[in-house]
């Protein structure tokens, strides 16, 4: 679908709506080219994300909605399939979701099939946008692949006067609750060029999400506010797995190299932790008002 039609499908939709209210790898060796966009990597795993991923606390969005007016206009970025969509729905929004991956698109569309969820398959960075429509852009566990300055550009044009910018971030912490598994599990991932790289995991007291300096520094942008929600996800060793298939990361490894990291650290789960580990999770709501 053209950046021309996919605009004409959502501002159509849009009027609608308001009418009616174990190898030892040799890591130079196996590295690849990366696509040139990551955001793609996810399509060829939509099942698996969809059975795997994580959902969102309720609170959170008795809160966002507490920001909101009835019924709101809310364009999604980046639904994936659907795991902060179906919350939205459930209270009332109508949803204009942006979706880079067709196959993703297509599975949200089938888990919600819903009258108030319109899904376009496109880039946010540069599909058409009705100015000025919509009463909230949200995005969950999204908008760390959009570019900085279209975080604050995009928003700024397809927010009402006063409309709320509202990103969900799911933030691995250093915490006791996954017994050092993250630490001890570092060998193996190194051993298939996918050790940790950048700064160290923060506290659960500590974490601050980039989107809100983001916001913050921008002067279109007002009322920052930043919530968090302790959210830890525990997981079977088979479900680790699942859980690492989903992510674009190894989803751009050489296929045997793959498939020894999921083997090996699936094993590692089992021997060492007693087939289950937690991953120790603080969700942000970060929130900003349109001047």
């Amino acid at each position: 679908m053209s950046e021309t039609t996919t605009g004409v499908v959502l501002e159509a939709a849009l009027q609608t709506a308001r009418s009616a209210v174990r190898p030892t790898w040799n890591n130079v060796a196996m590295s690849v080219p990366p696509p040139a966009d990551p955001r793609r990597s996810f399509d060829g795993a939509a099942e698996i994300y969809h059975g795997i991923r994580p959902s969102y606390p309720p609170s959170m969005f008795d809160e966002l909605f507490r920001l909101l007016p009835s019924h709101p206009i809310v364009l999604e970025v980046g639904p994936g399939t659907g795991q902060a969509t179906r919350d939205l729905l459930s209270r009332g929004a109508n949803v204009y979701a942006v979706e880079i991956g067709p196959a993703m698109a297509a599975k949200l569309r089938e888990v919600h099939p819903s009258p108030a969820l319109t899904v376009v398959v496109g880039d946010f960075e540069e599909i058409a946008l009705e100015e000025h429509g919509f009463d909230a852009v949200f995005s969950a566990t999204a908008y760390h692949w959009i570019s900085a300055k279209a975080q604050a550009d995009r928003p700024a044009r397809a927010l009402k006067p006063g409309g709320l910018v509202a990103i969900v971030d799911l933030n691995q912490i250093s915490s006791p609750e996954d017994k050092g598994f993250f630490a001890g599990a570092q060998p193996i991932y190194e051993r298939y060029g996918q050790g940790h790289t950048g700064p160290q995991a923060p506290a659960r007291n500590a974490v601050d999400p980039p989107i809100r300096r983001v916001l913050r520094d921008d002067r279109r942008f007002s009322n920052v506010e930043l919530r968090a929600y302790d959210w830890d996800q525990t997981y079977s060793a088979a479900d680790y797995r699942q859980l690492m298939l989903s992510y674009s990361g190894t989803q751009m490894m050489p296929p045997p190299a793959r498939q020894g990291l999921l083997d090996d650290i699936e094993n590692f789960i089992r021997q060492e932790y007693d087939n289950q580990v937690t991953r120790p999770i603080v969700v942000t709501l970060t929130t900003a008002r349109l001047s």
